[in-house]
């Protein structure tokens, strides 16, 4: 990783998980941990608040795979080359911000600018293995380019994984909060998911939201999962 960019530079982060909520970001800019999460975080060398904030839509596809140390469950991942809409919610940060909460998503501790040469000239750059080492220019925004990050894998290489609660509710108040959905609206687009769907029933991810909801998804053979 090298730092050929401005520290002022500023992109698009597309956040499409938990980080669509803003309240779960700020622990990944501030420092700290997220409520419901199990790890703590050391923060981005520059903690201020994203410049701005926009609601985007992706072409590609919302899945949930592997298992988290932070929230336990399947983690989302961006399929960009499949078939379909996700809807995200875009922050304009500094790239030295987007590369520290890149880094604290590997567990890894933050301090270098990503070198973003190649996905902002190619639309792709597999920076390593791991599961959100692959960035992805979705587009371009008022000027700045959309980026997000991703696993190297699609969504139909890796066997799926249904959320925990308390990611999963991250994840509906940032489609609330970014596309201005009701909770069922939000609950009814992340019950379609892979990894979601036919383990999360509608009426309970909108518990989530609205009530608290339960802290475990229902086994798939219960008729009460069914939608």
């Amino acid at each position: 990783m090298t730092t050929p960019h401005r520290p002022t530079a500023r992109i698009w982060y597309a956040a499409y998980g938990s980080n669509m909520d803003p309240g779960r970001l700020a622990a990944y800019l501030e420092g700290g941990r997220a409520p419901g999460g199990r790890r703590s975080h050391p923060g981005c060398r520059d903690p201020r608040p994203p410049a701005r904030s926009a609601p985007v839509r992706l072409p590609g596809l919302l899945y949930f795979a592997t298992e988290s140390q932070v929230w336990t469950g399947g983690r989302a991942f961006y399929d960009p080359d499949a078939e379909g809409e996700l809807v995200a919610y875009a922050y304009l940060l500094t790239v030295g911000q987007f590369s520290d909460i890149a880094a604290q998503e590997m567990y890894r501790e933050p301090g270098e600018d990503l070198d973003l040469t190649e996905v902002l000239g190619r639309g792709r750059a597999r920076l390593g293995p791991g599961r959100y080492e692959t960035l992805v220019r979705a587009g371009q925004l008022d000027g700045f380019p959309v980026l997000t990050f991703t696993a190297p894998w699609p969504s139909a290489g890796v066997p799926l994984n249904a959320p925990s609660a308390a990611y999963l509710r991250h994840i509906a108040a940032g489609v609330v909060a970014a596309h201005g959905w009701t909770a069922r609206q939000a609950a009814e687009y992340l019950a379609g998911c892979p990894g979601v769907a036919g383990r999360w029933a509608v009426a309970e991810i909108e518990g989530l939201v609205t009530e608290g909801g339960r802290e475990a998804p229902a086994d798939p053979a219960d008729p009460r999962t069914s939608r």
